[in-house]
């Protein structure tokens, strides 16, 4: 029954708030605890009876999810993608083909090695993650201002990050943990190089590149596909900031880059990128001059050039920052038609690390929550229950896939079974003399699908529908 303050229209002279609690119980006083007390003195016992009080306490205490492990510094906006060129002869992605046609997104940019509270200035990563509220799902990307990656196998990703945080004895960060883990891992000098190099700062979040990092697919439903990269450029160009000026602003304004994202579209200076592409023939691969599924190289402009396809633009703030950004789960996963992973094992290992991420963080149901919820319908009776469940849980419906029969491809493996059971003097009367039994209790319309599928499967698996 925690507290409520809402506004209640009433006459200047009488206007006043009404106070709620949690369930919805009016409170007379919610700053007042209920005691017994010692004479006229502030001592005294607060009474069990006094839930309210409790109810505040104990939510306090509860009030915070788990800090993320990584990239727990964050500004976060809305925002729109628009499709500027037509990509339909790669892609059926329905959010990439049409000129003109607007995405509506969530986007977040973040330190990696920080906590929440660190300074955003500092010589870091920025991770840049960005759904897609698209009309056929949600489209995650998780991309850094970094276009290459420290390692290239994903067993290694914790020990990497854990090298670049605090030291387990200390509990402050510690260079020789850092240097010792790269200097053991030399495939990272690539990244290493960007990040010690001139853009290591950045003056703003409004002005960095974001980098897919990985090969990614993109592909078209008569099996076509090409294999791409993903590029953001900054419409206002890069722009950095010298180690002396990160600094100070550490010390003076840890929430520098947070504060500038949101003033600027707070005053209506949306800022915008250019997402552009790099692509490749699956033709190509073996001739490329690099390995394409090692998230250590970039692939040559010369000889994969940009391609632009659209424009991001952030113009709306969030209007509460935990719901809207701190509960807000990304994860490379997720991923709609049209648009695929390729055999990048980072990317892969990262497909399963980050839901889980937000499994533990946020709770099995984090995808029902308002900032990770699909804008189209969704149905999967076979997701359902756990704690924070608020879609309505499916009512009555099967828990299980497909309650209903639905046309599927017959396998090379259940026709040989057909043909050994044909064999066996009357296993096929057997066969359906077993299930006809099964079908007294079923509703007439699903007995009657049932048959009609069984007769189907029959002629299939016997030759007559081959």
């Amino acid at each position: 029954m925690v507290c409520i303050n809402l506004s209640v229209s009433t006459p200047p002279k009488l206007s006043r708030k009404l106070t709620l609690c949690s369930l919805g119980q009016p409170s007379s006083g919610p700053g007042v605890v209920r005691q017994i007390r010692y004479g006229d003195t502030n001592g005294g016992l607060v009474v069990l009876s006094d839930t309210q009080t409790i109810e505040v306490l104990a939510h306090f205490a509860r009030e915070r999810i788990p800090e993320r492990s990584v990239h727990a510094k964050a500004a976060g906006a809305f925002g729109e993608f628009e499709v500027l060129e037509d990509i339909s002869d790669l892609t059926d992605a329905d959010f990439l083909t049409g000129i003109g046609k607007k995405t509506k997104l969530l986007t977040r940019i973040s330190t990696v090695g920080g906590e929440k509270g660190s300074s955003d200035t500092v010589r870091d990563v920025r991770g840049w993650a960005t759904k897609f509220y698209t009309q056929e799902g949600i489209q995650d990307f998780v991309f850094n201002d970094l276009p290459v990656f420290f390692i290239r196998d994903p067993i290694k990703f914790p020990s990497m990050n854990r090298s670049h945080k605090r030291h387990p004895q200390t509990n402050v960060p510690d260079n020789s943990m850092f240097w010792d883990f790269h200097k053991n891992n030399p495939e990272g000098i690539h990244a290493l190089m960007h990040l010690f190099g001139p853009r290591g700062i950045p003056a703003s979040l409004r002005n960095i590149n974001g980098f897919g990092v990985h090969t990614y697919t993109l592909n078209k439903s008569d099996g076509s596909y090409v294999y791409v990269k993903w590029h953001f450029k900054p419409d206002d160009g890069i722009k950095t900031m010298d180690s002396k000026t990160a600094v100070r602003l550490a010390g003076e304004e840890p929430d520098y880059h947070v504060k500038d994202l949101f003033n600027a579209i707070n005053r209506g200076d949306y800022p915008t990128w250019s997402v552009c592409i790099q692509v490749m023939k699956p033709e190509e691969v073996n001739s490329a001059p690099i390995d394409i599924f090692d998230c250590t190289y970039t692939w040559p402009y010369e000889k994969y050039p940009l391609r632009r396809i659209g424009r991001l633009t952030l113009n709306k703030n969030p209007d509460n920052y935990f719901q809207d950004i701190e509960q807000a789960c990304f994860s490379p996963s997720n991923m709609v038609p049209g648009i695929g992973p390729s055999a990048d094992p980072v990317l892969q290992a990262r497909m399963f690390s980050y839901p889980d991420a937000q499994r533990y963080r946020v709770g099995p149901n984090y995808f029902q929550l308002p900032p990770n919820r699909p804008i189209n319908k969704v149905y999967a009776p076979y997701v359902r229950d756990g704690p924070g469940t608020m879609n309505g849980n499916y009512g009555s419906d099967p828990d299980y896939i497909f309650s209903q029969l639905r046309p599927v491809a017959q396998s090379k493996k259940a026709r040989k079974l057909w043909e050994i059971m044909c064999r066996e003097g009357d296993g096929k009367e057997q066969f359906l003399h077993n299930i006809m039994p099964t079908l007294v209790d079923v509703p007439d319309r699903l007995r009657k699908e049932v048959l009609g599928k069984l007769i189907y499967l029959a002629r299939f698996l016997s030759g007559i529908l081959c």
